[in-house]
């Protein structure tokens, strides 16, 4: 299958490693980071994994989706704010036949890439894998999880059977749902626990759950996603996404969400696709979400202090040492 991946941050990156390593597979990362996309042509894509460091050579980048052509699979890893950008960007890569998957954070990915290429091709899903950039042709593989997949339908079409065996011969744990929104709010209900009090705490995943006051932050932040998905009418997957929530954090204990690595990077954040979300659906569905609200602004007062954002014709200059990384 010829693959191209949009978006080869620590994600994109972990998912092209894995899926070059099967023979029949052509994988190209697209992104516009020069010095990682020339590292990894260079040297190969370097994953450490369990004390180990891999070395992928079987795949291209480029930032240049003409170079690649049409292809089989598209999967979209880019940011959620830029996820119309991207597509939009690299459409060379899409045919009338290219089938384009979403395993991205945050809610509104389906409908962007939509926009852009047409529904009928799109698919969605989740991860829960964790990853981490180390630098330009460099990540770290921070925890595995499964990966779920479906149509937007529901129907357990052929072209999904096909893309989940070609993720299982990787080596990638996947599983075909029924029911791909129940999916995306399972997988947005965990970000909301985890993602905004990470960037804010500056604790990694496993570490949230060391300290009862910000576990039980969790805790109401997820109830309240929870209160709005039934409000909706999604069918969650989860019986107590709390519980599910937690599992996520030890599974993944110590990997930096892809938030706080925003955070530490002073880079926009995904919080107005992940509890901002929440707090958006909740206005239209009469439920309270100040939970949610409260980190969403925390999250936004932290991108404005390392940008430097004027306030009252004085610009704000202060330096947060407690965000500094390591």
């Amino acid at each position: 299958m010829k693959i191209a991946i949009i978006g080869a941050g620590a994600m994109g990156c972990l998912y092209g490693g894995k899926l070059s390593t099967v023979p029949d597979n052509q994988v190209f990362l697209l992104d516009v980071w020069k010095e990682h996309v020339n590292a990894i042509n260079k040297e190969g894509l370097c994953m450490e994994e369990n004390g180990e460091l891999l070395h992928y050579h079987n795949l291209t980048a480029t930032t240049e989706a003409a170079t690649v052509g049409v292809v089989d699979l598209v999967i979209i890893f880019v940011k959620s704010i830029l996820t119309r950008q991207a597509v939009e960007g690299n459409k060379a890569v899409f045919g009338d036949n290219t089938m384009a998957l979403t395993l991205q954070n945050g809610m509104g990915n389906v409908e962007s890439i939509g926009s852009q290429i047409g529904a009928k091709n799109v698919m969605a899903g989740t991860t829960a894998h964790g990853a981490t950039m180390l630098g330009p042709g460099k990540i770290r593989h921070a925890g595995v999880g499964k990966t779920m997949i479906g149509e937007l339908s529901g129907v357990r079409s052929k072209r999904i059977n096909e893309i989940a065996e070609v993720f299982s011969a990787a080596g990638l744990e996947v599983e075909v749902s029924e029911n791909v929104l129940g999916l995306v709010w399972d997988k947005l209900l965990v970000n909301v626990g985890i993602n905004a009090l990470t960037g804010i705490t500056k604790l990694t995943n496993g570490e949230l759950l060391a300290y009862p006051e910000i576990e039980g932050i969790l805790e109401e932040a997820v109830r309240e996603g929870v209160a709005v998905a039934n409000a909706k009418g999604i069918v969650l997957g989860h019986a107590d996404p709390v519980a599910h929530t937690k599992a996520v954090c030890k599974a993944t204990a110590a990997n930096k969400s892809s938030m706080l690595q925003d955070v530490l990077n002073h880079k926009p954040t995904e919080i107005d696709m992940i509890n901002g979300a929440v707090v958006r659906e909740g206005k239209n569905t009469g439920v309270a979400t100040s939970v949610n609200q409260v980190l969403c602004g925390l999250i936004h007062y932290l991108e404005r202090e390392r940008q430097g954002i004027q306030f009252d014709g004085y610009q704000h200059e202060r330096t947060l040492r407690h965000l500094e990384p390591d």
